[in-house]
């Protein structure tokens, strides 16, 4: 008896004797339609019961069950479908928080204790009360929003009102800046910049640059719980986290251009451009992204550095030959890590053209573009002339300042160019 007998013996009954002589039929008669032995068994459908209720078991102990028939603690929401209170502080990490020296605490009073405010203004600040947990109206939110004109559309920049950003901040200096990010991140994290984001990809036969499209909308809520989850924090922990972390705009925000189009990335839930803690959260939620990219380029020999949402890649003549191959890999990856590419900006540069990244010339070594040196030169030379105040255009505050630190950027990159504009400076009567 093989495999398959076995198991058509086991569920449908031992198979029909085929040794057995089938009775003759006359010609003008047809042979009855044998009966159907075998019944293809059929499945009945899943349905959802809603007017289910959870009931525990008898003789447990319900202070035990993550279902609880009194509040555990309190802003906790009541969950109607199964009749009781889900305590989720039952499933945190101390481990986790003790190995990147993060603060421990578990309920809404725990954090608003570590925040220094009432209960009640935790809750307002995350509009906990409100339907969706949105603002209801422009003046009601939390930020103050600004619409930035770019090539293709509109970037909506939501700066932080001083309550929320004096809470953003402290997430950001005792919690993110505790989380290491990937090695291939350069931007907002200490100790990089887009100097170090460059200098990888300096005298490099081809550079291909990708950009990703709305990178900070296209973190949503469940991301950002999901990397206070991944730390060790509780999901009650995480998810206040996350509303303190980002926010929703009101359902009443003028349209830029009189369409809906601009509004949709930021409906739901999403990290603020604008918001200290964004780019930390933005950083830790393209870990993963910055993991397989790095893998990749690897693979094919190549160099991979992210800023922000700046993707750049560069390699040798072989590396180039493989393009057609590499591009809709990249595409593939960035796609399934639930990112979008901007199309419009991605750039394949040769060295027999200027290869630039992150406003840095990486053509044979580190430079400065030329345009900008000289019109810092031109801005400089000016000054010498006509004295400094007419050439503050843009009312910097302390313009000496300003024009000091723009030549020691040039210093940075090409040493005998900021040396001149150095020389320039010092020419100026003050």
């Amino acid at each position: 008896m093989g495999f398959f007998d076995f198991i058509r013996q086991l569920f449908f009954g031992p198979a029909p004797d085929r040794s057995v002589a089938r009775p003759e039929t006359s010609a003008n008669v047809k042979p009855s339609k044998a009966p159907r032995i075998f019944r293809k068994p059929r499945l009945s459908p899943l349905r959802y019961n809603k007017k289910k209720r959870f009931t525990p078991p008898e003789n447990a102990d319900v202070g035990s069950l993550p279902y609880k028939l009194a509040r555990p603690y309190e802003l906790l929401r009541y969950r109607s479908e199964t009749d009781h209170y889900l305590d989720m502080t039952q499933d945190g990490d101390a481990a986790k928080l003790s190995r990147f020296d993060l603060p421990v605490f578990s309920t809404p009073e725990d954090i608003a204790h570590w925040l220094n405010l009432p209960l009640g203004k935790l809750a307002w600040l995350t509009h906990r009360f409100n339907q969706s947990d949105r603002p209801d109206d422009v003046k009601e939110s939390h930020y103050t929003y600004h619409w930035l004109p770019k090539r293709n559309g509109f970037r909506l920049i939501e700066a932080p009102r001083p309550f929320i950003k004096m809470a953003q901040q402290q997430i950001l200096q005792e919690i993110l800046n505790q989380i290491p990010v990937h090695d291939a991140a350069h931007g907002f994290v200490t100790g990089h910049s887009p100097v170090t984001n460059a200098i990888p990809h300096t005298g490099k036969r081809v550079v291909v640059k990708f950009d990703l499209e709305n990178f900070y909308a296209s973190v949503n809520f469940a991301r950002v719980v999901s990397i206070f989850r991944s730390v060790g924090y509780c999901r009650e922990a995480a998810l206040w986290l996350a509303r303190l972390s980002t926010t929703a705009i009101p359902m009443n925000m003028p349209f830029p251009d009189g369409s809906l189009r601009p509004l949709l990335p930021y409906l739901s839930r999403h990290l603020p451009q604008g918001a200290s803690t964004s780019p930390a959260l933005a950083n830790l939620s393209a870990f993963s992204l910055d993991v397989r990219l790095s893998g990749l380029a690897r693979s094919f020999d190549a160099d991979y550095t992210r800023y922000a949402d700046d993707l750049t890649f560069s390699g040798s003549d072989q590396f180039l030959r493989s393009l057609r191959v590499f591009i809709p890999l990249v595409n593939q990856i960035i796609r399934s890590e639930r990112f979008q590419v901007n199309q419009s900006k991605r750039r394949v540069l040769r060295n027999n053209q200027q290869q630039k990244v992150t406003g840095v010339v990486v053509n044979e070594h580190t430079n400065v573009p030329r345009k900008e040196f000289d019109l810092l030169k031109a801005i400089l030379t000016n000054c010498i002339r006509q004295g400094p105040v007419g050439q503050n255009r843009e009312q910097h505050p302390d313009f000496a300042s300003h024009l000091r630190g723009r030549i020691a950027y040039v210093q940075q990159l090409n040493p005998n160019r900021g040396q001149r504009l150095l020389q320039l400076y010092e020419q100026i009567r003050w």
